[in-house]
């Protein structure tokens, strides 16, 4: 009889041990996963995400006021959706568009916000801009038409959960529909797309924002990545994995994956001679207005940045103070009137 106890309690143990073990691995796995608005996002060339709540904390940018447009101001006194206030995490799918001159242009985007929402106001509001209204799966899709009059492309909104909601602007509901049918997996920690999969390993843990696969899509020109009218060394479908986090001040990360590490090399020697000439711009720029604290803030930026290669990887590093940060965060008096 004691003997027959002391077993059962040895497998009540090794049972509950199991089990710890068990939850601890589901933990794990749940902690080292892509975030679930990145893991509902289709098939794309790249994904952008961000978690805004890092930012508002350091930034504030929620308590500034700002000056909306008439059609902005109604959509949030009818929906009661402050965006810089109720978002807490967005991301986009972009996916590169056939004809570049379609009403799309050369990019168009998928997005998952995640905050805090109305979903019977939304759902209002929507049915009353909206041109066509589909369910699938359970969930109602409505459909805008938005541009000029002239070309109109559709953008198609669905929300998912009370703190969920999908956006498209693609030309079929194709990636809509992705998302929605993604929703219902994004429990498991291996859910998302065949690039999140394959890259987002690669991002930096504790990263409040990143970015992966073809980062260098929404700035092609003529096959080129170009930037501000600057033509960078590389082409368009060259891919990258990009990161910001805070390490004591805010890191930025930007790695270029390159065929092999002789054109890593490359990249890297043709990166640091363009930036050692940004540097001398933003020093030029510095002493022309010695009070101007966003040159200041910039000139910090160029400073604390290098580019490096490690093996088939070109990696620019820099620091972003949090002023240049708060800065670029409040939105100007100009900026809101446009």
């Amino acid at each position: 009889m004691w003997f027959r106890m002391r077993r059962r309690t040895r497998y009540s143990l090794l049972l509950m041990l199991a089990m710890m073990v068990a939850l601890a691995v589901i933990l794990v796995l749940r902690k080292t996963a892509p975030p679930e608005a990145a893991r509902l996002l289709p098939e794309s060339d790249a994904i952008v995400y961000a978690s805004l709540k890092p930012l508002r904390l350091a930034t504030h940018f929620d308590r500034t006021q700002v000056t909306r447009s008439p059609d902005y101001q109604h959509f949030v006194d009818a929906t009661g959706i402050v965006p810089e206030r109720d978002l807490d995490s967005v991301a986009f799918a972009l996916h590169r568009m056939d004809d570049a001159k379609g009403p799309n242009g050369p990019v168009g985007y998928s997005e998952v916000f995640e905050g805090r929402f109305d979903g019977e106001r939304l759902a209002r509001y929507l049915a009353t801009i909206a041109t066509a209204k589909e369910n699938y799966a359970g969930r109602d899709i409505f459909t805008i038409a938005v541009g000029d009059g002239k070309e109109t492309r559709p953008f198609r909104v669905a929300q998912l959960e009370y703190d969920t909601i999908a956006a498209s602007n693609m030309p079929t509901p194709e990636q809509i529909h992705s998302i929605i049918d993604r929703h219902r997996s994004a429990a498991s920690p291996f859910a998302g797309s065949s690039l999140l999969s394959a890259q987002y390993r690669d991002v930096p843990p504790f990263s409040s924002a990143w970015a992966i696969g073809h980062i260098g899509l929404p700035f092609s020109d003529r096959g080129y990545v170009s930037i501000l009218g600057l033509r960078l060394p590389m082409p368009e479908d060259t891919t990258f994995v990009a990161s910001l986090r805070f390490l004591g001040a805010l890191h930025l990360r930007i790695e270029e994956i390159a065929s092999t590490d002789a054109d890593a090399a490359r990249a890297t020697e043709t990166l640091t001679s363009l930036l050692v000439v940004l540097k001398t711009v933003e020093h030029t720029q510095a002493e022309m207005h010695p009070n101007n604290s966003s040159d200041a803030s910039f000139l910090d930026v160029m400073n604390s940045a290098k580019v490096e290669q490690h093996k088939d990887r070109a990696v620019l590093t820099a620091n972003i103070p949090l002023d240049l940060v708060k800065m670029l965060a409040t939105p100007s008096s100009e900026a809101n009137h446009d």
